[in-house]
């Protein structure tokens, strides 16, 4: 979807009523943009910099490509661009199909897809639908905070779990908590799958990395109340940054905090740079650790990937930690477990599920590529 000249120009800003961080606040409505299904751009003291694009989504459901490895078939993304503000974000380059940049623009214009719960509904109710497995949080996170706002994955989660279609989330917003006992009523009835995104535990460097995050301290209790609540909860400990989280220290640190937590299962993997991520997180680089620049230009070369050697031995640093501290032969973050089961009854999982799965004593790990969900 790209800038076009349709616009609705409708207002249909409703305050949310005390419930979230913006409540009460006077929201500036901001001259209209030429984008498809366009309601209105609003901007609002308590999301200071950041500019709120709502749209009238035509669909909720977006189909994976023929050909993908990824896990699932369906996704949906209430919201396009991130507050999180990621340095490392795989995503930033899908902004630029908007005509916006992968930078400052992902981190600040938003799209809201403000009536994607109720098109959703008519989606996931229509004869043809087959009850895919959905994946949430495969591009940007649906709780960063305009959900606390915007309040969208309620209505979501009922329609999928009400249609009978299992799910998958996949976040790093501990606004995820206010859901907990809809999404525990849910997985009474449909597969849920769970995922918390936390790479490591260092709070400065979090902040540095992740400016727009809760920290890792208050995911780590996330992990733990998702828990309690019986839900099962697998971590994405990716990226892994080299020579800024992948040394003993981190990593030690990272996979004892999560067996703390009590989460279900890792999967790690080194940082992945695509064009558009790759250029703002060398920028990034250049002003924080300018003393590394160099050595991430050798090991990545002109490519996504780090080098073979570097991802074999990341490889098997991990798999020495996971087994340390009760990963060992984990499948890490599932998107939907029953199917899961069912198609791996031993217990055997494939490799596109096993980043950094032990390997043999005294030698690295096998050389898999980092999966972004």
């Amino acid at each position: 979807m790209r800038w076009s000249s349709q616009e609705l120009g409708q207002d249909v800003f409703e305050d949310d009523g005390g419930a979230s961080p913006g409540a009460g606040s006077p929201a500036a409505t901001l001259p209209l943009l030429p984008l498809a299904g366009l309601l209105r751009s609003v901007s609002t003291p308590d999301f200071a910099g950041i500019t709120f694009h709502e749209v009238a989504a035509k669909s909720a459901l977006n189909k994976v490509p023929a050909g993908s490895t990824m896990p699932f078939e369906w996704t949906i993304n209430p919201y396009r661009g991130c507050s999180h503000a990621c340095v490392y974000c795989f995503a930033r380059k899908s902004h630029t199909y908007l005509d916006l940049d992968a930078g400052a623009d992902f981190d600040s214009q938003l799209v809201v897809k403000v009536n994607v719960a109720e098109v959703l509904h008519r989606e996931v109710n229509k004869p043809t639908w087959q009850r895919h497995h959905v994946a949430l949080g495969t591009n940007t996170d649906p709780y960063q905070r305009a959900e606390g706002r915007y309040k969208l994955m309620p209505g979501i989660i009922e329609a999928l779990a009400g249609s009978g279609t299992p799910f998958s989330i996949l976040t790093k917003g501990t606004l995820l908590a206010r859901d907990i006992p809809l999404l525990a009523e849910a997985s009474s009835a449909v597969s849920v799958g769970m995922g918390i995104s936390l790479a490591l535990t260092d709070e400065a460097l979090a902040h540095a990395v992740e400016p727009g995050t809760p920290s890792p301290r208050a995911r780590l209790a996330l992990i733990a109340r998702l828990r309690e609540a019986g839900l099962p909860c697998g971590v994405m400990a990716m990226p892994i940054l080299p020579w800024l989280t992948d040394g003993d220290g981190a990593l030690d640190s990272l996979f004892s905090s999560l067996a703390a937590a009590g989460a279900t299962g890792v999967s790690a993997g080194a940082l992945y740079l695509r064009p558009g991520t790759r250029e703002w997180f060398m920028a990034w680089l250049a002003r924080d650790h300018p003393a590394l620049v160099g050595r991430y230009r050798r090991l990545y070369g002109t490519g996504a990937y780090a080098a073979k050697e570097y991802r074999q031995w990341l490889a098997g640093r991990v798999a020495f930690f996971k087994k340390r501290h009760g990963f060992a032969g984990s499948a890490g973050f599932i998107h939907d477990a029953r199917a899961e089961e069912a198609q791996y009854p031993d217990g055997a999982l494939p490799d596109i599920r096993r980043i950094g799965a032990p390997a043999p004593a005294g030698r690295p790990g096998s050389d898999l590529q980092p999966v972004l969900f």
